[in-house]
């Protein structure tokens, strides 16, 4: 059975990203509900930590990963380093004299603790005192019930809260106003309020650069003379070239070496991924990421189908994804400013045409729903094999990029 990993953000009350949350998924939701949790669980320590590499995967943040109890009892965290590990107790773990005293070694080593899907019981009160973080489930506890759950832990006072499944912005306002201190959902992938204010000059000059950079009649003379013309470009440009990722033995000092080392179309790409972070500056900077990964995943999709001759479209489509939470604007309103294709924009608008399964495919697959994931490919004609490998380049691509 391959292996998929799903990454979710966890963010802080500021929604800068605070960690992930990995989960571990087979090849179907059926293949899902054979593999025993002790099993999944082992599957994604030993890839992540060991076959992967944590870096890969995570970056520089923890990770939350779910524990049953038999790996708890055979005090498996210990084995992976505190600083990158969150150990998720998970909700039917009991709380036995023997967990108790297991979690109670683990916090007295560094690790940091967090209770999952927390319906609050006395007999939890000895997890309690150990844990860091409980979770709690914003989408299937009404509000009284959290009220009444965080009054009886009200005595618990070191306890942060983190609310998992929050999918609008009026959600987050709602667990804010009640004092969660992380969440965890994708709320911030929603436009906050569609606004009928005018965009600020500064957006609508991008915008326009934006529309002309995506044109493919657009040369890359053309290019280098809009990101000579912005001093932010050519140093962001320069600066992503002579970083580390690149290991060149000399250093890139101009646009005209630039696009010689890319070549046209990286070079395009990558003038369309700075224009799309500056756009997204006052968002969370995991909302630029999932853009970019989603790009990248799309690409790394089509090639596997008959479409694989429309790659660059594919890019553009993941990319331009999240423009309407970018900007807090309608996607069909948006999209008039910017020339792509029409394949494109319908699968954006409206979720339609032959693009639209491909994007549909990556948004089950970020929510870790295999089973949608999967019917979504089998509708575009694309094989579901190195699904979860495509999906670790695609990440790798965004986080190196970014």
């Amino acid at each position: 059975m391959e292996l998929c990993i799903a990454r979710q953000p966890i963010f802080s009350l500021h929604k800068k990203l605070y960690a992930y949350e990995l989960l571990f998924r087979g090849n179907d939701e059926l293949s899902l509900e054979k593999t025993e949790g002790n099993k999944a669980t082992s599957i994604l320590l030993s890839s992540t930590f060991l076959t992967e590499g944590i870096e890969k995967v995570t970056g520089s943040k923890p990770c939350f990963i779910n524990f049953p109890e038999q790996l708890l009892l055979k005090n498996i965290p210990a084995a992976f380093p505190k600083n990158r590990l969150v150990v998720e107790i998970l909700e039917d773990v009991e709380p036995s004299p023997e967990i108790v005293a297991i979690c109670k070694q683990l916090k007295s080593d560094g690790y940091t603790l967090a209770l999952d899907d927390f319906v609050y019981h006395p007999r939890f009160d000895p997890l309690l005192e150990i844990a860091d973080i409980v979770k709690v489930d914003f989408l299937l506890t009404p509000v009284d019930g959290v009220h009444k759950m965080l009054y009886k832990m009200a005595r618990f006072d070191h306890l942060k809260l983190l609310a998992e499944k929050v999918e609008t912005y009026d959600e987050f306002e709602k667990a804010m106003k009640l004092g969660f201190h992380y969440f965890q959902g994708f709320f911030f992938s929603k436009p906050e309020l569609i606004k009928i204010g005018e965009l600020t000059s500064t957006k609508v000059n991008l915008i326009r650069l934006l529309a002309e950079v995506s044109q493919k009649k657009t040369t890359v003379k053309r290019l280098k003379e809009i990101v000579s013309a912005d001093v932010a470009l050519t140093y962001k440009l320069l600066r992503y070239l002579n970083s580390a990722h690149f290991y060149l033995l000399e250093k890139v000092e101009s646009v005209g070496r630039a696009i010689a080392f890319l070549g046209g179309k990286r070079f395009r790409r990558f003038v369309l991924l700075v224009l799309i972070s500056e756009l997204a500056t006052d968002k969370p900077e995991e909302l630029v990421k999932i853009a970019v990964v989603r790009a990248k995943f799309c690409e790394l999709l089509s090639d596997k189908g008959a479409l694989r001759e429309k790659s660059d479209e594919f890019f553009l489509l993941g990319l331009f994804s999240l423009i309407d939470a970018m900007l807090d604007k309608p996607m069909k309103e948006l999209l008039k400013q910017i020339p792509l294709s029409h394949e494109v924009k319908i699968a954006l608008v409206s979720r339609t045409g032959p693009y639209a399964s491909v994007l549909e495919a990556v948004e089950c697959y970020e929510r870790a729903e295999m089973r949608g994931c999967h019917c979504a490919l089998q509708e575009a004609g694309i094989s579901k094999d190195e699904l979860g490998d495509l999906y670790l380049n695609a990440l790798e691509y965004g986080d190196q990029l970014l």
